[in-house]
């Protein structure tokens, strides 16, 4: 595993419901097994499910969340400012570029602005990041 990722709360969501096509829930599942990463703002997310499925719980045990730092604070309030994007998705956004990781969601158009944010979309894990 070369890049590094950050797994947004669609793509766990989506992964979770076995929704995703065969080869990208594969991919994902190594993705998980290996380094599952995902941001506070997904943790808050996930946890927020009106049934929170066990084995969302576990992931987010399991996974590394990163905190909010004042890195990821600055960064947040430039992409605020810059792209005019939801608060929980600039945290994410921020996230992922303080710490170099590609995002790995199936909503792609709320970031698709960002240029200098790697992303790719959970349904499509064979492509390139955008």
């Amino acid at each position: 595993m070369g890049a590094k990722y950050l797994l947004d709360t669609n793509a766990v969501i989506d992964f979770s419901s076995h929704k995703l096509p065969d080869k990208a829930h594969k991919k994902l599942s190594a993705i998980i097994d290996f380094s599952p990463q995902i941001s506070i703002i997904n943790k808050i997310e996930l946890l927020s499910l009106s049934n929170v499925p066990h084995q969302i719980v576990f992931f987010t045990q399991e996974a590394y969340v990163f905190p909010l730092n004042e890195d990821i604070v600055a960064k947040t309030i430039e992409l605020r400012k810059k792209y005019k994007i939801k608060l929980p998705d600039a945290v994410i956004a921020a996230t992922a570029l303080v710490f170099n990781l590609v995002l790995i969601t199936h909503n792609t158009i709320d970031f698709k602005n960002i240029k200098s944010l790697k992303l790719i979309d959970s349904y499509l894990m064979d492509s390139k990041p955008i």
